[in-house]
């Protein structure tokens, strides 16, 4: 799908119309949707396409999911949390997931930024630079 300069930029002010106190508000989502459909625009489902996609973008901004090769102690499940709510702003939301293929460590991934500080991720380093 080809987006115009009109598309993007539509899209865009959606996106910042949505926020209420810097979080999205649900309300405001809906009830731009609502108008937009009601309009109905030229390409109006190429603009809803393109909101979507700003909107999963900013949703996944602000979740953390947090693997690890066992389960963590509630202990430092709390504190990685905290330090990332202290990067990344109090509204993060955080999810656990284990994964044993990992080895050990921890991979953070918030949005698109990945801090992989995992067993399994060090050997593969290692086995690239010999």
């Amino acid at each position: 799908m080809k987006i115009n300069k009109e598309i993007r930029q539509l899209s865009r002010e959606m996106l910042r119309a949505s926020f209420t106190d810097g979080q999205l508000d649900r309300n405001k989502i809906g009830a731009i949707v609502e108008s937009v459909v009601a309009k109905r625009p030229r390409h109006f489902v190429d603009i809803l396409q393109q909101y979507k996609r700003l909107l999963r973008l900013e949703i996944d901004k602000r979740h953390a999911k947090i693997e690890s090769a066992t389960q963590l102690a509630p202990e430092a499940a709390v504190k990685i949390v905290d330090r990332l709510k202290q990067k990344y702003g109090a509204g993060l939301t955080s999810e656990f997931a284990v994964d044993p293929n990992l080895l050990g460590g921890v991979r953070v991934r918030v949005g698109s930024d990945v801090l992989d500080g995992t067993l399994r991720n060090r050997l593969e380093r290692l086995q690239q630079q010999l």
